[in-house]
């Protein structure tokens, strides 16, 4: 029974989520399945999903000072100067915008390692362009979450670097010796994948014009005063609020605090008088509102992860698989991948999941004769399957805070679903094939 406790409640959530029910309400639900199923009482599993929400507490702080950050910016008037010039230039080109998207998110991994701080500054002013081009905004997800994962998959700058690192630390602590060069090695073909997932999205499933939802009445109010200022120039307040956005971003890099950033980001806009200091309770009220929501969902999968990984219904999922499939190593192999894919997709994030499958995985490979090369494709692979796809995954809620902004983008069906396909199945294949060529 512990053992299926990850499965049955990763389904859980799978299934509630695609009938359109409110994630927190599905990660609950998970969370409890979970819980009862490997013996605790529903009071000691609410109890367990509250202690560990504390995991995520500095990422859902940072999100809604970002998200506060993203309002002041939009206050100011730039994006609307930044609207009217893509219009003239990218009216018409669909698939070379959705490229230009996908660039841009890469660069967040590693050259500015911003994460998902850029999205929510980004993708609002952008949703009038994306409706007049009919242009399918699970297409723009998809460029959206390829730019989040495939870079610190593959590239060991930024997060890319970090990733890498706990890939080899934590094999290393479980007795594996590998190198920061055999990692990169071994995740170049997984990556590749992703880039054929996303050429698949961008050129095929999701080419043709999506005619666009009637807007709410309060954002066609936001874009009937945007129609009214496209005259505004480029001025001295569009100038400060560069120079905020750079204070922030440097903040960050020195720091290695998103908190801090945005943080420094936020007064920098109030400081220069960007944004006049008695809208400061609107402001804040306003990025509770963005990004509210992704920051209590990342709250409560952190909850959830907690219950599946204090009561050992990971360890025991690995070892009862692991006990039954073997010495094959295409067997093993698919079924490691199969294992991380539900773990990932319940945990909802790739760097918290490495440590915990390198501890179970590694004994297990170097048992039939893996290399560590190939150990390290398993891992970072398994890790990042469901990282995609997952309705508590920043991979998909990041696109989905900003895809949604005016209310017309379903974060299960026009994003976690797509970016799934697209992704995670590709992922899953070069993976595999990679696991079993070193």
């Amino acid at each position: 029974m512990l053992a299926w406790a990850v499965v049955v409640s990763v389904l859980v959530m799978a299934v509630l989520s695609l009938l359109r029910v409110n994630v927190v309400i599905a990660l609950l639900a998970a969370g409890m399945t979970g819980g009862l199923m490997t013996g605790l009482s529903l009071t000691d599993t609410v109890e367990m999903i509250v202690k560990g929400m504390g995991g995520q507490a500095s990422t859902a702080l940072s999100y809604v000072l970002l998200g506060a950050f993203a309002v002041t910016i939009a206050y100011s008037g730039i994006t609307k100067i930044l609207v009217r010039n893509l219009v003239s230039v990218l009216k018409g080109k669909g698939t070379f915008l959705l490229f230009v998207i996908a660039g841009v998110a890469s660069l967040s991994q590693n050259v500015i390692p911003v994460h998902i701080a850029f999205i929510p500054i980004l993708i609002p002013p952008l949703l009038k362009l994306f409706d007049d081009m009919n242009l399918d905004r699970r297409g723009v997800a998809s460029a959206l979450t390829f730019g989040l994962k495939a870079p610190y998959l593959t590239i060991p700058v930024g997060f890319g670097l970090m990733f890498h690192k706990t890939i080899r630390d934590a094999m290393n602590s479980s007795g594996a010796s590998i190198g920061l060069d055999q990692i990169a090695q071994a995740m170049i073909l997984p990556g590749i994948g992703m880039v054929v997932g996303l050429i698949i999205a961008i050129l095929f499933t999701y080419r043709k014009p999506r005619d666009p939802k009637a807007m709410p009445s309060d954002y066609q109010a936001e874009v009937a005063a945007t129609s009214e200022e496209e005259t505004e120039s480029f001025g001295v307040r569009h100038a400060l609020t560069l120079v905020a956005i750079v204070l922030a971003l440097v903040v960050q890099l020195v720091t290695d605090n998103l908190i801090l950033g945005a943080l420094t980001g936020l007064v920098a806009m109030f400081a220069f008088y960007v944004v006049p200091f008695r809208k400061g309770d609107q402001v804040i009220s306003d990025g509770i509102s963005m990004m509210g929501t992704i920051a209590f969902v990342m709250l409560i999968s952190s909850g959830y992860a907690n219950v599946l990984k204090e009561t050992g219904a990971v360890d025991a999922l690995v070892q009862q698989t692991s006990g039954a499939i073997g010495d094959n190593h295409y067997i093993i192999s698919f079924v490691l991948l199969l294992v991380g894919l539900l773990i990932t997709m319940g945990i909802g994030s790739s760097f918290g999941t490495i440590p915990i499958l390198a501890a179970l995985y590694v004994p297990i490979c170097m048992s039939v004769g893996f290399s560590p090369i190939a150990t390290a494709v398993l891992i970072g692979t398994a890790g990042a399957l469901g990282d995609a796809g997952s309705p508590a995954s920043d991979s998909t809620l990041g696109p989905t805070s900003g895809l949604n902004a005016d209310g017309k983008h379903n974060h299960i069906w026009d994003t976690c679903v797509p970016t799934f396909i697209h992704f995670n199945i590709p992922l899953f294949i070069f993976g595999w094939i990679a696991a079993n060529m070193f």
